[in-house]
């Protein structure tokens, strides 16, 4: 079977011909909103992270106008996310294993889609406790029900992996037990209309410096989730618009440590110009890198840029996904939508 996948990668499959569904997440941000103003004809679902489920599956948030009158405008889907608020755990346990909770949710997950005349909701519940996979899924049935009848789509944002290997590290373990291990894909995706499958955030500030999305890492991710019996049909596959930057940083209460974050491509930039710095293509990674000195302590970035995004799009083509789920809308190259193509609408 791994051989079979490999060749995949090289042979478009019968699918190859359809312009993608480009989704592409947003905040209620000036950055964020300005982006969709500008690159609405390249964006054919619009998903808002804006609402939060509580304990008893009460739902808060909202879209921004501003969103909503763009989407309008130019014939973009809108399909926000729903999320545990601060991917509590507590808050998810209880969600999907309380029985009243989860039919609770679920009614108010069609409750919103009538209300708000929403073409579907995606939901965006991370930090599942591995225990909980089973409690997901059949939330995941029972909410769909509820949200076709409402004439809405349902889906779920969902954490990849490469392997069942919970890993020799406490931190592999930790990654495995909360969140890459928590899914049943095959079963999610028998259930819902799709599923996006998050193949970003291998590295993050948390962790030592590395890609954002290796490409070896992508394709060995996207390996398990086909051997899994997913069809490429309800598979949006997960790219990164965001870089990531560590450096070194202090203060009088916790003292000195590494410390790494998401950026935005332009702020990091700005950074490495005033480093005068310049970044180099890593071809294994598919991904652009640079490392710099500042006052003998050095720094680390690795770049989602217009041609890492064009590489791993070609990913989408070649396995005949449904489309790509973007994260996140302003922080982008500027340069990817030269290099986004034609999206269904």
């Amino acid at each position: 079977m791994r051989r079979l996948l490999a060749i995949l990668v090289f042979a478009p499959s019968i699918a190859a011909s359809q312009a993608p569904v480009a989704i592409w997440y947003v905040r209620n941000s000036e950055a964020g909103i300005a982006s969709f103003a500008a690159n609405a004809r390249h964006i054919s679902v619009i998903a808002p992270q804006v609402y939060g489920m509580d304990s008893t599956g009460a739902i808060r948030g909202g879209v921004d106008p501003r969103i909503v009158a763009i989407a309008r405008a130019n014939g973009v889907k809108l399909m926000p996310l729903v999320m545990n608020p601060g991917f509590s755990l507590s808050i998810l346990h209880q969600i999907v294993s309380i029985p009243s909770v989860r039919t609770n949710a679920a009614r108010n997950l069609a409750a919103l889609c009538r209300a708000e005349k929403f073409d579907g909701i995606e939901l965006d519940f991370e930090n599942l406790h591995v225990s909980d996979r089973d409690a997901f899924t059949a939330f995941a049935r029972e909410a769909v029900d509820s949200v076709h009848r409402a004439g809405c789509q349902l889906s779920a944002a969902v954490v990849p992996r490469t392997d069942d290997d919970r890993g020799a590290l406490p931190y592999h373990r930790y990654m495995y037990d909360y969140w890459r291990g928590a899914y049943d894909f095959k079963a999610l995706a028998d259930t819902l209309d799709f599923i996006s499958y998050m193949t970003y955030a291998q590295h993050t500030g948390g962790s030592t410096p590395g890609p954002v999305a290796g490409y070896p890492w992508m394709l060995a991710s996207i390996r398990y989730v086909l051997d899994a019996g997913v069809p490429p049909s309800k598979i949006s596959l997960g790219l990164a618009s965001y870089s990531d930057y560590w450096n070194t940083d202090y203060d009088e209460r916790t003292g000195s440590r590494g410390r790494g974050y998401d950026i935005g491509y332009r702020e990091l930039k700005q950074i490495m110009d005033s480093a005068l710095v310049s970044k180099r293509w890593d071809d294994t990674q598919k991904s652009s890198t640079a490392v710099w000195e500042r006052h003998g302590v050095f720094e680390h970035a690795w770049i989602e840029d217009a041609r890492a995004f064009k590489e791993k799009l070609k990913l989408v083509k070649h396995f005949g996904f449904r489309g790509y789920s973007v994260w996140v809308l302003g922080l982008e190259d500027p340069a990817t939508w030269n290099v986004v193509g034609k999206v269904a609408k």
